[in-house]
């Protein structure tokens, strides 16, 4: 072999070592590692995002205050969809091909990560664990899906049956957001309802940001629907009750974990004891916290200045979950190492309370269980163990 020959061999096994090597993979250099995230932060969901969003900037401040993973300082990037799936399709194209991130991670909104995914899909950009548990987030089967909460679906199917039969339901109707979320209760609620030998009695929907839902309640009442599952979230969960209870119509509510939030309870008032939501991960009332909890939170409170709620959990464990996955990869991050080892990841339960979750090349949903709670006396309380 000659000079030449040999001297060439020993460069390009230089450059495989290289950063100049590092730079072939999107988001990933020497010294830092590239994450998005597309949250509402000026739409009807601004609350959900901006806590999702300082749970995962916490988890970041963490991971760097310990000098990254791997030697790799991690940056997040956040870009605003107001909610609004054009929008988030906006900020997809901006953080793939602007900002080259390596990986989108923790996005909020079921039809904004339906708009999103194929811009990421395009460019090999994983969509890791997004805040929604519509089953579009990990079906069909797809390398560069992974989701980590019992689906909506799952949630109003599994839980609706025992719920119902305990309330003595005699008609059970729902109102539901007109849109991939909403629809998502509503075929859940369907197949809950098919194993009692029942059928909805009454269906009502509204458009996405509505605030007005005097005409669907009254619809509802007039329909004597005394069990009402709820495809709402936010405002439209207190909307929808707060005119119930206006009017004198007191059926029981029965949420997804869209509408588990202290938000609920905080600006609805007292009008929203007996609200039932699904859940995995409990709120972190802080009187009533484990001391690893309240050590987290007052973290937290440090950075932000407020308290914590489960869309923080929600952030934090997202974040820490992925980071997990990198520093299990090892010095050699690509999406293709990430996938692999993701596929063989397992978290147990963590300090809040999550259901045990795992993935495979065949399993992208984390987990399938979820559990119920209902606000009682003006905050959030466990009333079931988890379910399938």
């Amino acid at each position: 072999m000659s000079f030449r020959t040999v001297s060439a061999a020993l460069a390009a096994i230089v450059l495989a070592a290289s950063p100049l090597a590092w730079g072939q993979q999107q988001g990933v250099s020497k010294g830092e590692i590239l994450i998005g995230t597309i949250q509402d932060l000026s739409g009807p969901l601004a609350g959900y995002g901006k806590q999702a969003r300082n749970g995962m900037l916490l988890r970041v401040d963490e991971a760097n205050e310990q000098g990254g993973v791997h030697g790799r300082k991690i940056k997040l990037l956040v870009e605003d969809s107001g909610y609004d799936p054009k929008r988030a399709v906006l900020a997809a194209q901006k953080l793939v091909n602007q900002d080259k991130v390596f990986i989108v991670a923790g996005h909020l909104g079921t039809a904004q990560n339906m708009a999103a995914m194929p811009v990421q899909f395009e460019k090999n950009i994983v969509n890791f664990q997004p805040i929604t548990a519509a089953r579009e987030m990990y079906e069909p089967l797809h390398r560069l899906k992974y989701s980590f909460a019992a689906t909506y679906y799952d949630q109003i199917r599994s839980m609706l049956p025992t719920l119902a039969k305990e309330k003595s339901a005699k008609k059970v109707c729902i109102i539901y957001q007109d849109d991939d979320f909403g629809l998502e209760v509503l075929r859940g609620a369907e197949a809950g309802l098919k194993t009692l030998n029942m059928e909805l009695g009454e269906k009502t929907s509204f458009k996405r940001g509505a605030t007005d839902f005097s005409s669907q309640v009254a619809r509802l009442k007039a329909a004597n629907c005394d069990f009402v599952v709820l495809g709402t979230i936010i405002r439209e969960t207190i909307g929808t009750i707060a005119e119930a209870r206006k009017t004198g119509y007191a059926p029981t509510f029965f949420a997804s974990s869209g509408a588990y939030t202290d938000l609920i309870h905080k600006l609805g008032g007292k009008g929203m004891d007996g609200l039932y939501a699904a859940m995995g991960a409990q709120h972190p009332y802080l009187d009533e916290a484990s001391q690893p909890i309240r050590f987290w939170a007052n973290k937290y409170k440090t950075r932000f200045n407020e308290d914590p709620t489960v869309l923080s959990v929600y952030g934090y464990t997202i974040l820490d979950q992925l980071l997990q996955a990198v520093q299990k990869v090892g010095p050699n991050l690509t999406t293709d190492s990430f996938v692999k080892t993701m596929d063989t990841m397992s978290y147990p339960t963590d300090m809040f309370g999550a259901a045990p979750s795992s993935y495979s090349p065949t399993k992208r949903l984390g987990t399938d269980e979820s559990r119920l709670s209902q606000i009682q006396d003006g905050r959030w309380k466990v009333v079931s163990g988890y379910v399938k």
